[in-house]
């Protein structure tokens, strides 16, 4: 069963939390993953490697570069989970 945007945004905030120590708080739609919430390419690779593994999805490397902001990567998550 898929999961909806909003359980797909929380649970992406755990991993990010997880991950950098971030405020759960500050991991929001809009946030982007470089500018705002100080990610790295490494850690960003955790984040997306974590992520496929909590939602049962893949990510392609190809498509790691397209997710921008936290919004981004939820809508991608819940697209591949249809």
């Amino acid at each position: 069963m898929a999961l909806s945007s909003n359980e797909v945004l929380e649970g992406l905030a755990e991993i990010v939390v997880e991950e950098t120590g971030i405020d759960a708080g500050d991991v929001t739609l809009e946030k982007n993953f470089t500018d705002d919430l100080d990610i790295d390419s490494l850690s960003m690779m955790t984040i997306v490697t974590l992520a496929e593994e909590k939602f049962d999805v893949r990510i392609p490397d190809e498509d790691v570069k397209n997710l921008v902001t936290v919004g981004d990567a939820v809508t991608y998550i819940t697209g591949a989970q249809a």
